[in-house]
């Protein structure tokens, strides 16, 4: 159930209503309830309108853009890679060289059976306690396909053709948005997963595009942990993007 909240003010002249969802069980932190602010779509967003969105500390998941509304919680943190200023570590510039035999290529939003294989061994691996590691073929392809954004899918392979990871990302006017990232879990020794992230900064540069989103940051969360470390990480707080983490934090 959801109900009208405020209005976002974004591009000039425009406002877009949002709606606050009701309070659900917290997927981060343990024991905690959440809600969340969805902005109400008529229609495909903008490369335009979702660079606002998102500088705004949006986030989509399907056909909702929604961000953290939580009554007395501030834990979740947008964050993003500030491209032009980002340099690796000496470990990111090993787990480059370590992959720099996957191919990475562009695909069709048409969900396979190969990858729905790849997502579901990456769940029960990564996310055993709990999740999306009990969708169907028909929700996962639902999962890849639903939109309202300029989305693309991109494959990762071995010299031999084996599907090693799949990435889901947005396309905005400042920047990349990483939707979700799943990757072999064999393969735990070549971090795939910071990878990806390094790629989607690369494509970032060729395109001239100044921000990577990677999503919500979360302190005490520890899968959140890996956004930690990357250089030139800004923290969206209070309204203004900033170049380290918010000092205090109402968890």
């Amino acid at each position: 159930m959801m109900r009208a909240r405020t209005m976002l003010h974004t591009l000039a002249s425009s406002f877009l209503p949002l709606y606050a969802t009701a309070p659900h069980p917290c997927s981060y932190l343990p024991g905690r309830r959440a809600r969340s602010q969805v902005v109400a779509l008529t229609g495909p967003v903008s490369t335009a309108m979702h660079a606002q969105l998102l500088n705004h500390g949006f986030r989509r998941s399907g056909q909702f853009i929604y961000r953290p509304w939580c009554h007395d919680c501030r834990a979740c943190v947008p964050v993003r890679v500030a491209v032009a200023h980002f340099a690796p570590s000496r470990s990111q510039r090993r787990i480059w060289a370590r992959n720099a035999h996957l191919d990475l290529c562009e695909v069709s939003r048409q969900p396979s059976d190969e990858q729905y294989a790849l997502f579901l061994r990456y769940q029960r691996a990564r996310h055993h306690d709990g999740g999306m590691d009990q969708d169907s073929p028909a929700q996962y392809a639902q999962f890849i396909r639903e939109t309202n954004a300029d989305s693309r899918l991109l494959e990762a392979r071995d010299e031999d053709g084996t599907l090693r990871l799949v990435m889901l990302m947005d396309v905005a006017d400042t920047g990349l948005s990483a939707v979700y990232t799943f990757f072999d879990p064999d393969r735990a020794q070549d971090s795939l997963g910071t990878w990806g992230i390094l790629r989607q900064i690369a494509l970032c540069r060729q395109r001239g595009l100044p921000y990577l989103y990677l999503g919500y940051w979360i302190a005490n969360c520890p899968k959140m942990a890996y956004k930690n470390r990357f250089s030139a990480l800004q923290y969206f707080h209070a309204r203004r993007w900033h170049d380290t983490p918010p000092l205090c934090l109402t968890t």
